[in-house]
């Protein structure tokens, strides 16, 4: 028992950083945090997830155990916010054996990418795959739409004999819209608005937008029929649902006419529609009868996820061992209002701080709390367990991990995003944790670099922000009710808590992450 208790326990003060090694002991908690965030946000780095997804033998792709045969066969199509840096590294690995690609990417994203010093995500001058920026603020419009519409005539001409290779990304479904006829585009944003207003539930709403669309819904692989398929996904989904991520272009899913009507009925806004709507939804059968013949596609799609927030959360595992810390991962499915996810972690921190072992009643409330914000009641025993077992064992240090999307309830006009406010709330929870000196510090941040409308991936926060805060005449109280949270960090210590990553050029959600220092052994 001894040795297997030693794997866990903090390894020599040293840590690798890029080719140096540094002395733990001169790192701050917070430097700590912001390195195992940024190790968070390299592992899903579109080149990188490329990189490590697809093999190259001779004139073979290896993609997620599967060998596909290169004769200069390969197409490409791809549509979302990180999948310029993920079809750049593509191309380099094909090389000649691509024949010709489409991808549509938000707009001036290219310009921006060089402003940044990121070339490398850049394609190269003599490539062949064309560029097309559209979606506008993250709006499907005339530009993506055009993009589209190559997407669908490239896959529609590919015959048994080629390969079309998907990139798909987080924004990938205002990247790729592409209304079914005489439906226009602005006839089907206003379809999805009016339900959206209704209270229609998001799978209502992605399924009645994959009815009235041509790609989503699987019906990109149902023109590139009879091709070989394979989808590389880089999810911002919580769950990595295929259908879900860009409205599944690659996943079939069929689709009814008199479920949609259903739908609309139950919403009261059947009488509402326009004619445009009405025609396609009056079309017998189930979707995709009328183009080409009904033969199952599946067996000639491969959809992989390659990169997701429970990758991330593996890596920042791992940086966060090399720093010293025993890390233990909640869940990568984290939802629900942000005051009840800071309570959920509050909880987790006062258990792991416990003295002497923690009153059951904390427990209770976690179990309880559990199922509100998405996570299973296995996750949260088995985490309780480790934290117990490092606080009574003495095995040191713990990174305790979780990531997903809170939501927030808006009652002011302030500035600010779901990771500083949750990071916020946090400091009130951790008020008087304090023991020892370096008490739990906790940082929540978008892997995407952008919290809400600022400039802010998120926020660090401990047990002595309450006191600090009233140090410098700051009310917490009064900055969540406006949802400024934002504004709070900028002015608190001139803003040396607030997490600023720069451009990340990803996006699989957001990490969560509690620093616990081991509690010395005379205090316990």
């Amino acid at each position: 028992m001894a040795r297997v208790l030693s794997l866990f326990r903090p390894q020599p003060v040293l840590a690798l950083v890029g080719r140096r090694i540094r002395p733990l002991c001169r790192m701050s908690m917070d430097s700590r945090a912001r390195e195992v965030f940024a190790a968070a946000v390299e592992a899903v780095q579109p080149d990188t997830v490329i990189r490590q997804s697809i093999e190259r033998k001779d004139d073979s792709l290896i993609i997620d155990g599967h060998k596909f045969t290169l004769k200069h066969n390969l197409h490409l199509v791809g549509f979302g916010k990180a999948v310029l840096g993920m079809a750049a590294e593509a191309e380099k690995i094909v090389g000649d054996h691509l024949v010709k690609g489409v991808i549509s990417v938000p707009h001036g994203i290219q310009q921006t990418l060089k402003q940044h010093g990121k070339e490398h995500l850049l394609l190269k001058e003599n490539s062949r795959i064309k560029v097309m920026e559209g979606a506008k603020h993250n709006l499907p419009d005339a530009d993506a739409q055009n993009a589209a519409e190559e997407i669908k005539r490239l896959a529609s001409e590919l015959t048994e004999k080629d390969l079309l290779l998907v990139l798909i990304s987080g924004g990938g479904s205002a990247l790729l819209p592409a209304p079914i006829p005489p439906i226009s585009l602005q006839e089907k944003l206003d379809v999805t608005r009016k339900l959206a207003a209704a209270g229609a539930t998001i799978q209502e709403l992605n399924t009645v937008r994959r009815a009235l669309s041509f790609l989503k819904g699987g019906g990109l692989a149902h023109h590139a029929d009879p091709a070989q398929v394979v989808a590389l996904i880089l999810s911002d989904v919580i769950g990595d649902p295929l259908d879900l991520i860009a409205s599944g272009p690659t996943v079939r899913s069929e689709v009814w006419p008199e479920e949609i009507l259903s739908i609309l009925e139950r919403y009261k806004l059947l009488n509402s529609m326009p004619a445009s709507v009405n025609d396609v939804l009056g079309r017998p059968g189930p979707r995709w009868k009328e183009n080409k013949d009904e033969s199952d596609t599946s067996g000639r799609v491969l959809n992989a996820v390659i990169g997701s927030n429970t990758v991330a959360l593996k890596c920042a595992g791992r940086r966060a061992r090399e720093l010293g810390f025993r890390p233990v991962v909640l869940s990568p499915g984290v939802c629900g209002d942000v005051r009840l996810v800071s309570k959920l972690y509050g909880l987790l921190a006062r258990f792991a701080y416990s003295l002497v072992e923690p009153p059951p009643e904390i427990a209770v409330e976690v179990l309880k709390l559990g199922p509100e914000v998405g996570v299973e009641s296995w996750d949260l025993c088995r985490t309780m367990q480790v934290l117990d077992e490092g606080r009574t064992e003495g095995w040191g240090a713990t990174c305790l991990l979780a990531g997903g999307e809170p939501t927030v309830e808006l009652t002011g006009k302030g500035r600010g995003g779901r990771n500083q406010e949750l990071a916020l709330r946090m400091g009130l929870e951790l008020k008087g944790l304090e023991l020892p000196p370096n008490g739990p510090v906790f940082l929540s941040g978008g892997t995407d670099g952008q919290d809400g409308p600022t400039e802010a991936a998120g926020a660090i926060t401990d047990g002595g922000l309450y006191e600090e805060a009233q140090t410098q005449g700051l009310d917490i109280d009064k900055f969540l009710t406006n949802n400024d949270s934002y504004t709070f960090f900028s002015r608190l210590s001139a803003g040396q808590r607030l997490l600023v990553p720069g451009l990340t050029c990803t996006n699989v959600m957001d990490v969560h992450m509690l620093l616990i220092p081991a509690i010395p052994i005379n205090i316990r």
